[in-house]
């Protein structure tokens, strides 16, 4: 035999050196997806110094936060699936890097909306090539049973990046002014590229599938048969549309939730960046990372379709934390319950993404990832923001300073129809678990 399997060996494998690092490739794409959602929520920190400066009114806020970025990062992200089912995953992540980057940091330099709508639109059009291959390399690296965790720890990238985003963009914003908070936060990206092009390992695909996983076709599947396949599965179709309404109910949140805190309680700034954004970092982090190491052990103890389940209660135990942040006029209270709000709702990315992944033909885990994505980030980030905006303008003349919180009530109240979904594709993989 030309190689050994045993990691560590003189001459080890493709396969056992990538499983061996496997720890390692996780860690360095959670770091991207940190680098990815900071570079994206930079700018929720620095709504009110931005709204202020180029004077812009909450609906230009909202397509800046929202459609604008969406679109291109929602579309962009089929032909970039379809491009990394076929060529490095390693190489695409790291261009992506390099130009999201890049934009994010030229954000600092706009002088107009005009100018600030292209630059998002560039964070948007480089971030399109981050999350589809990061997905397929986990799913490639993590057998189902370990997949949700693999995938909750992944997520943490969400809700650290956005946080630490906050608090390094609040901080240096007020201290020296939302242009230079968004080159401090984007330039370091491009070095982490160069070291993610030179040190990342890449497997195989369909390294950690089961042995009596059904053979894949010779030919490479189009784009149009990722729709169909898809599109036939009626549990990832609930589960698309489940993970879908609870994107948008979170990104109108995440990117609004700081101005709403400055402007109903008076918050300033660094007390946001300070109280608010470390302790949604903290409590997300804790439960994509717990909630999907639970979801894993209830998927081997109880089923697959548990996971499913599991992510519809904690998110009917989190929506009267929700409501509570929304409707109460003491800032210690509506701080406690937005905290308990994310520890619990937080943890449905990483078995939403697992359970995805799992019904995902192996060669078309990329392309699945991309629909999904298409799908969260034009109806969740692009309407998300959007709508929010647009409403927190029409209260204006009924609600006065107070219309952004209604805005943001309006939109928390999708959540059951979310949990709705959730338990149904529960019932359905439950159903093909039986057959």
């Amino acid at each position: 035999m030309a190689s050994s399997t045993i990691p560590g060996a003189p001459f080890e494998s493709a396969d056992a050196k990538a499983l061996r690092l496997r720890g390692w490739t996780l860690a360095l794409l959670t770091l991207v997806y940190f680098f990815s959602f900071m570079d994206r929520y930079i700018l929720s920190i620095l709504l009110e110094q931005i709204k202020a400066d180029l004077n812009l009114n909450d609906t230009q806020l909202g397509l800046l936060s929202g459609f604008a970025f969406a679109i291109f990062y929602a579309t962009l992200g089929i032909p970039v699936a379809w491009l990394a089912d076929r060529k490095s995953r390693r190489d695409i992540i790291a261009i992506a890097l390099t130009l999201w980057s890049a934009m994010t940091a030229l954000c600092g330099t706009a002088q107009n909306f005009v100018q600030l709508l292209i630059f998002r639109i560039g964070v948007g059009i480089g971030e399109a090539g981050s999350s589809p291959p990061s997905h397929s390399i986990i799913a490639d690296l993590y057998p189902p049973e370990k997949r949700a965790g693999a995938m909750g720890i992944y997520s943490t990238g969400v809700v650290l990046g956005g946080g630490f985003g906050a608090i390094i963009g609040g901080l240096i914003a007020q201290a020296y002014g939302w242009r230079w908070a968004m080159a401090a936060v984007g330039l370091p990206g491009i070095l982490l590229a160069i070291f993610v092009r030179l040190v990342m390992v890449e497997p195989r695909r369909g390294l950690s599938d089961p042995v009596s996983a059904t053979p894949q076709p010779a030919e490479m599947p189009k784009i149009r048969d990722g729709f169909r396949s898809l599109a036939a599965s009626p549990a990832a179709m609930h589960l698309i549309i489940a993970v879908t309404i609870t994107s948008l109910v979170g990104y109108a949140t995440a990117n609004f939730g700081p101005s709403y805190l400055q402007r109903s309680f008076g918050m300033t700034l660094t007390q946001v960046s300070l109280i608010y954004a470390p302790s949604l970092a903290l409590s997300g982090a804790i439960g994509g990372v717990v909630g999907g190491r639970i979801a894993d052990r209830l998927g081997r103890r109880y089923g697959i379709h548990m996971q499913a389940w599991f992510v519809a209660g904690l998110k009917l135990a989190a929506l009267p934390f929700t409501v509570m942040f929304y409707f109460s006029y003491d800032l210690t209270s509506s701080l406690m319950a937005v905290f308990v709000s994310y520890l619990l709702a937080s943890s449905y990315l990483g078995p939403s993404f697992a359970l995805i992944q799992g019904l995902a033909p192996t060669r078309m885990r990329a392309v699945w990832a991309a629909i999904t994505l298409l799908v969260i980030n034009l109806i969740g980030l692009g309407l998300g923001p959007t709508i929010t905006g647009v409403l927190s303008d029409l209260y204006k003349p009924m609600f006065g300073p107070e219309s952004l919180r209604y805005a943001l009530v309006s939109a928390s109240l999708l959540t059951p129809w979310a949990i709705f979904h959730y338990w149904r594709a529960g019932v359905l993989l439950k159903r093909m678990a039986v057959a």
